[in-house]
């Protein structure tokens, strides 16, 4: 499968059977207990963001673009800590979701907006550039031209998940795939970190904080890289 095929099955699956999916997770409805383990798993990766962000002290004078912004989980929040957000997404449902969620959280939107829009076409210039959860639908042979386009954006930094490639998680996925659901539509790739670094590296940024989340069925390794 090429990469063009997978942007491919990446949009019609969240515009269709994945949004219905996703958006129970990211929501606060019933779901059951992987479903739940996964929501709160990517809650853990937000709230560790947003508190990378609340601790330098300078969010309502920031410029983010929230690559990969899903139902808006961090561009709203961002919004209302005063950030000025761009967010944008590959399924045009999951940014109409996130606009109905921004105008019920929202007293004022004008510091958000909101685009369909896929990673490489977004342009223009930010201070952070983030993508969260996003690079797992991508294979390594994409990294390097994501990455790097990521990096052109940033005017200092770039804050970005994935899901890191170990002998344990590549071990516990090949058992996952032994029970395929209806729901399960799209490949899950894992990235090995040295070569997320080096990525960053040659674009002049450094890494100056990560972290890791790990759940029983959600691990997403968070990295900050910023410019030199």
């Amino acid at each position: 499968m090429n990469t063009i095929d997978d942007k491919t099955i990446v949009k019609e699956y969240f515009n269709s059977t994945g949004f219905d999916r996703w958006r129970r997770i990211y929501g606060n409805g019933e779901v059951n207990n992987v479903q739940l383990d996964i929501r709160q798993g990517h809650q853990q990766t937000i709230d560790k963001v947003l508190s990378w962000l609340d601790d330098d002290g300078n969010l309502s004078t920031l410029t983010v673009c929230d690559a990969g912004c899903g139902v808006g989980s961090l561009s709203v929040p961002l919004a209302k800590s005063g950030a000025t957000v761009y967010g944008s997404d590959l399924s045009e449902k999951m940014v109409e979701e996130a606009k109905d969620r921004a105008a019920a959280e929202l007293e004022d939107t004008s510091r958000l907006t909101l685009e369909a829009r896929d990673l490489e076409s977004l342009t223009g210039s930010y201070h952070t550039v983030i993508c969260l959860d996003v690079l797992i639908h991508y294979p390594d042979d994409k990294m390097d031209e994501m990455i790097s386009h990521l990096c052109s954006l940033a005017e200092s930094r770039v804050i970005l998940s994935f899901a890191p490639k170990t002998c344990l998680l590549t071990v516990l996925k090949k058992i996952g795939e032994l029970f395929p659901g209806p729901s399960k539509t799209t490949r899950a790739y894992q990235h090995r970190e040295k070569e997320i670094v080096a990525i960053f590296e040659k674009n002049g940024f450094t890494i100056a904080r990560t972290d890791m989340t790990s759940t029983r069925f959600y691990y997403s390794r968070l990295v900050e890289a910023v410019k030199q």
